[in-house]
């Protein structure tokens, strides 16, 4: 005998309509095409010259260390969100409280991440020794938004 959808309690039949939700969906994390400073320099072009570094400052991988050197806190953020479905809560709330977690990751490690110290003269500067924070544009403008998969 094989059980379909219908068959299920109404709790199930909800819980996988919100996987298929979650299954339909992808979040971006970090910075967007239309973020920009004042004068216009993108946040997404920014953030790049500092994953990457150029010729004239080293590579700070904010973005890179900020997955790598916290995998068990994606995973629990992961976690969370199963949980938040299992309880009745919705794919959107759980998309976003992974999205959350993310953005928090990323501005830690901008804070914490053991990069290369700036050079004195961007310490005279911008009047800071700490790296990837100027203005703290950069830092705040860190965000995720939830797109339909391959969009």
């Amino acid at each position: 005998m094989s059980l379909g959808f219908s068959d299920m309690t109404p709790e199930g039949r909800r819980y996988f309509r919100e996987l298929q939700k979650l299954a339909e969906i992808e979040i971006h994390v970090g910075y967007q095409a239309d973020q920009s400073y004042e004068d216009g320099t993108g946040l997404a072009e920014v953030a790049a010259y500092n994953e990457f570094g150029t010729s004239n400052t080293p590579a700070r991988p904010f973005m890179r260390q900020s997955f790598e050197n916290h995998e068990s806190k994606l995973q629990a953020a992961c976690d969370m969100a199963n949980r938040t479905l299992s309880g009745g809560g919705t794919a959107e709330l759980a998309i976003s409280q992974i999205g959350t977690n993310a953005v928090g990751l990323i501005q830690d490690e901008m804070i914490d991440g053991g990069f290369a110290p700036n050079a004195e003269s961007t310490i005279r500067r911008k009047g800071s020794e700490q790296p990837l924070v100027d203005t703290g544009t950069l830092f705040q403008s860190v965000k995720y938004v939830v797109k339909r998969r391959g969009s």
